[in-house]
């Protein structure tokens, strides 16, 4: 293996850290405060981190010839984000992270209905893999059809918040891939900073109430870890391809577990474990196939610029 892949797992195995933690703190903070006001008070302190980029670039940098792409993807964005936010208030930390993991499966599939991409069987059969394993997360290991019953009875509104906030997210990624074909990233970002912040606050302001220091320091710290584990993520993917690097994020299960056990006395049934290794599988497959995509693609623009001006 290579040290480029090395460094690159690195990167990713300390982000899966950093985001499990701050996902353990966004569930203590949740069980006092409201999660639209949560998700609010967060991606306003994350504004405010990030707002002297905004203020150092140049005014070129923030303009845009696709408001309304930017303002569906907040808003596509923003109802994902409080989805997610009600889901860690209501299941498991090792659930919502497991089914988080089918964002990428959700993602192809938009890719082939939405953008009209061409994909081969393999890939198929991988998104359906995905989807197997999101349901063996919420019904458990295949057993009698009165064990089904009783897990599709158990299932509850913080399941379903999570199965929906998955493929928002995935339409988010989509939309992004769309808007990097005009945008600049820094218009990219500051459109969806200030777009969620101001989609989130009219669901926080019906249920506001003042928050205690120690939760706007808690929020605060949450702010600041995302933005760190996004910035480990980004030197992961540097470093070395997607494909390498996804099977990592499974240890991010890991994580959110031994927090869920320890800090929540939350108890993850074996269902979670097999059905997130098998998103991750599936996720890492589809990873594998767009690298090797993108390799083709780039051996054929090389080939045909190599025709045009022959040595």
């Amino acid at each position: 293996m290579s040290d480029g892949a090395l460094i690159g797992m690195a990167w990713l195995g300390l982000s899966g850290v950093i985001f499990a933690i701050f996902t353990g703190i966004i569930r203590y903070v949740s069980s006092d405060l409201h999660p639209a006001e949560t998700a609010f008070i967060r991606y306003l302190f994350g504004l405010l981190f990030i707002l002297p980029l905004f203020m150092g670039a140049r005014r070129s940098e923030l303009r845009t010839k696709r408001p309304v792409a930017h303002l569906s993807r907040g808003l596509v964005h923003g109802c994902g984000v409080m989805l997610w936010f009600y889901a860690i208030s209501e299941i498991s930390l090792a659930e919502v992270t497991a089914l988080g993991f089918t964002s990428p499966v959700w993602a192809t599939l938009g890719a082939i209905l939405i953008l009209g991409e061409v994909v081969r069987l393999r890939r198929v059969m991988a998104v359906v893999l995905g989807f197997a394993g999101a349901l063996v997360v919420l019904f458990g290991l295949p057993g009698s059809f009165e064990e089904f019953q009783s897990s599709f009875s158990a299932l509850g509104y913080g399941q379903l918040a999570m199965l929906l906030a998955a493929p928002l997210f995935a339409a988010s990624k989509i939309i992004t891939k769309t808007l990097t074909e005009t945008e600049s990233t820094t218009a990219i970002v500051a459109w969806l900073s200030i777009v969620v912040t101001v989609v989130l606050a009219i669901p926080a302001a019906m249920v506001w109430r003042t928050p205690t220091w120690e939760e706007l320091l808690s929020l605060a710290a949450v702010a600041g870890l995302a933005t760190l584990a996004h910035i480990c993520m980004t030197r992961a993917w540097r470093a070395a391809d997607l494909s390498v690097t996804q099977p990592i994020e499974f240890l991010q299960l890991v994580w959110a577990s031994l927090i869920g056990i320890y800090m929540f006395g939350e108890d993850p049934a074996l269902g979670t474990w097999v059905g997130g290794a098998i998103i991750v599988g599936s996720a890492t497959y589809i990873a594998h196939r767009e690298a090797s995509a993108r390799r083709q693609m780039r051996r054929a623009a090389q080939a045909e610029s190599d025709a045009r001006h022959p040595n």
